[in-house]
């Protein structure tokens, strides 16, 4: 992006996509250098001193979440490749994520329960993509 006067701004396609998540990574990084110092020393010692892994923690939901999270970032780019520039890859792998998010913590797998799992898993993508690719213009992956 430049700015060639206040009154005008020339914007590379082909680099735009990364300004979002470079300003998201950047807040990351300084929220977790506040946890650092701030809780650091509370940290360190909790791991140091004996069982640091959380007790009654529910392995099968907490793995399984990180597993499902880590597919849906991988598999977004390769998605949005065949849809280039039209924020498909985020939409059509928000899905699936959600749904299969949704179903991993449903205590009770209903049919009523799972229809409105999927309901949500339609709806929620399609209102985000909506409002952020349409209306804001946002390039999504």
């Amino acid at each position: 992006m430049s700015f060639d006067s206040p009154f005008h701004v020339t914007i590379d396609f082909s680099t735009s996509h990364t300004i979002f998540p470079t300003i998201i990574a950047v807040i990351l990084g300084i929220l977790f250098i506040s946890i650092l110092i701030t809780r650091g020393r509370t940290m360190l010692a909790t791991v140091t001193n004996g069982a640091w892994w959380p007790a009654g923690i529910d392995h099968k939901r907490f793995f399984g979440t990180l597993g499902l999270t880590v597919i849906y970032f991988m598999a977004m780019p390769s998605v949005g490749d065949i849809f280039p520039n039209t924020g498909l890859g985020f939409y059509l792998c928000s899905i699936p994520y959600l749904f299969a998010l949704s179903t991993l913590f449903l205590h009770e797998r209903s049919s009523r329960t799972l229809t409105i799992a999927a309901a949500n898993a339609i709806i929620a993508p399609s209102v985000v993509w909506y409002i952020l690719s349409e209306l804001f213009n946002i390039s999504l992956p």
